[in-house]
């Protein structure tokens, strides 16, 4: 059972999606922690659907409405997106409010490690990855429409203060590493150098499509947490994913010999992305990389308490994903005392 009434559903999509037709048939994605997503299949075509979860909900999380709006307005940029069709914000249709996207065909790595590929394939995957990255951070807010997109300011202190309130609504237990994590971040906030981008927000190698049969990205998709803010945090983010366990939850690249198999190293990474954007070299990344860590805990923390609550996208999963929280919190620890 996909949880969708596709009966209501066809009936609004007759009215706002003409040319599409019923009956419609749905089948959910697994793995996703964040917004359900489907897969509809009707006479007419297929399409992709993602909606709002069920139940109480943080203040402005899972926000399909934003989603929306940035994947229209990168349409035609060189950041590649999924097409999208429709909004609805009528919560009377199937329960919460959704959008309607195109289906694109690809591959996507939920491994970073991409076992199964060559050295060579690895690493340019791992090149599209810093290229569309450096391309999300070059977008002109104004020429896209995106200038109101977040508001201004010191980006990393909205963002601390914005997590460590979502941690705290949703905390279950007492963890001293996240505490002491929360305070040295807010007693180490960088000054503002005006650098105000698109961010994606949780820019990762699971949320690219490639292309099936080329090193080529055709859309970045999980747009829930993208805002105006700093470059910085999605670069980070990156180099966080990749100092986790290499495990199905881990995701990560921790113990692996990455030259051998073809991966890029953080230096690397680093130094094609302020290349390519043509910046210099960033001083003092430990802050950045302690920020990222600590935003996953906190996103993690939801994520298990809504999978506690039976409102998690997977349950069970949410629930082993919530077991990071700790592992995070001390990796971030370990980024702001230089020993990342």
């Amino acid at each position: 059972m996909s949880g969708l009434d596709t009966a209501a559903l066809a009936t609004w999509l007759k009215d706002h999606m003409p040319g599409v037709t019923g009956p419609v048939e749905a089948e959910k994605f697994s793995g996703g922690q964040s917004n359900p997503t489907y897969r509809l299949s009707t006479p007419t075509g297929r399409f992709v659907l993602r909606r709002k979860p069920p139940g109480v909900l943080l203040k402005s999380a899972h926000a399909v409405e934003r989603e929306f709006r940035v994947q229209r307005a990168l349409a035609g940029t060189d950041v590649p997106v999924a097409k999208v069709h429709v909004l609805c914000e009528d919560e009377t249709v199937i329960g919460t409010p959704f959008y309607i996207m195109e289906e694109v065909a690809g591959r996507i790595f939920d491994a970073p490690a991409m076992p199964g590929h060559a050295p060579p394939e690895r690493g340019a995957i791992i090149d599209a990855m810093n290229r569309v990255l450096a391309a999300i951070h070059d977008v002109d807010l104004a020429a896209a429409g995106l200038d109101d997109y977040g508001p201004g300011g010191n980006y990393y202190a909205r963002q601390c203060d914005r997590w460590t309130a979502q941690y705290r609504a949703t905390a279950t237990g007492d963890l001293p590493e996240m505490e002491q994590l929360t305070n040295w971040l807010t007693a180490n906030l960088p000054e503002d150098d005006g650098q105000r981008c698109l961010v994606h927000g949780d820019y990762r190698l699971d949320n690219l499509i490639f292309a099936p049969d080329a090193p080529e990205i055709r859309a970045v998709i999980d747009w829930e947490l993208s805002t105006t803010g700093h470059p910085y945090a999605d670069l980070a983010a990156v180099l966080m994913q990749w100092g986790m366990p290499a495990t199905t939850e881990g995701r990560g690249l921790a113990g692996l010999d990455r030259a051998a198999l073809g991966l890029w190293s953080d230096e690397a990474f680093v130094a094609r992305y302020c290349e390519r954007r043509g910046i210099a070299p960033i001083a003092d990344f430990g802050f950045y990389l302690a920020f990222a860590h600590f935003r996953m805990a906190a996103i993690l923390q939801g994520v298990k308490k809504r999978a506690m609550d039976g409102n998690a996208a997977d349950p069970a999963r949410g629930l082993r994903l919530g077991e990071y929280v700790p592992e995070f919190a001390r990796a971030g620890l370990a980024a702001a005392e230089g020993r990342a």
